[in-house]
Order: C-alpha cells, then structure tokens, then sequence
C-alpha cells in the first residue's frame, strides 16, 4: 500500500512539472490538501464551507479546487462531505509534516511563532525531499533539548 501511494505521489510530481496532469498540484492545490488533511483530523465530516471558512476563500474559489483535486483522485465528494484518497490524505499529511516540522525548526532558532508559521507555509510548497529530509534529521539528533525549547516559546 506503501509503496502504491509513493508512486501515485511521484506520478502527480512529475506531472506538476511536465504541467500534463489533470490538476497540476502547485502551491494552492497542496494547501487545499493540507486544510482538509488538518481539518478531517479534528472534525467527522469536511465540507466545502469548512475549508472556505479555514482558508478565508470565496465558496466559488473551493469548489473549483474541490473538483480539480477530485479529478486528479485526491479526493471524493460523499454526501456532501469532502473525502481524502489514500492519496490525497499523503499527499496532504507530507505537507502538514513539513509546515509543523520547519514552524518547529525556526521557533527553535529564535523566531517568533507566527512568523515562524507564516514563512513555513510558504517554504513548505518549494523545498525538496532531500533538503527537508535533512533539516529534519538534524533537528531530531538535537532531541528533547530542542523540542522543550520550541515549547516554552
């Protein structure tokens, strides 16, 4: 299943830079995924107004995103209720796991929380595997020192 997922992700990467898929996942594609993967972890059911609501986004604005995002197989409409694919919750739980791990990285160098968040969400969308992958590694060796830093900030 692991690996299933691993390749759809690929496949939806190199059709974002080949600009040859049915919903190229650039920055607002992933921060939709990111707002329901977020929000299908507190609430039952996701709706359309939720993520409008979340995002701070005109209702015409999500639904265009919702049904490209369905197209691409990231998600299904059940209901009325916006359901992530196993795709699409991967897809949009490696972005979260990359804004919460930087915001935690940089609150740890000394920034200031919400600018720490602000500059994540940006960053989150550009940086590669390889570089995230490192910065996390080196941020896990630092270990509890780091983290109870990060949260008496």
């Amino acid at each position: 299943m692991k690996n299933a997922i691993e390749n759809s992700l690929n496949t939806a990467r190199q059709k974002t830079r080949r600009g040859n898929g049915s919903m190229a996942l650039q920055e607002s594609g992933e921060m939709y995924l990111e707002t329901i993967y977020v929000l299908s972890q507190k609430k039952t059911y996701v709706r359309a107004s939720d993520v409008s609501t979340e995002m701070r986004v005109t209702r015409p604005s999500v639904s265009r995103a919702i049904h490209l995002l369905e197209d691409g197989g990231f998600l299904t409409i059940e209901s009325g209720a916006l359901c992530l694919t196993d795709v699409g919750r991967e897809y949009g739980e490696r972005i979260y796991e990359r804004h919460a791990t930087l915001t935690r990285c940089f609150v740890a160098l000394g920034v200031d929380r919400e600018i720490a968040a602000n500059d994540a969400c940006r960053i989150e969308h550009i940086i590669s595997d390889e570089c995230f992958a490192a910065l996390k590694t080196h941020f896990m060796a630092l270990g509890d020192e780091t983290n109870q830093l990060v949260m008496a900030r």
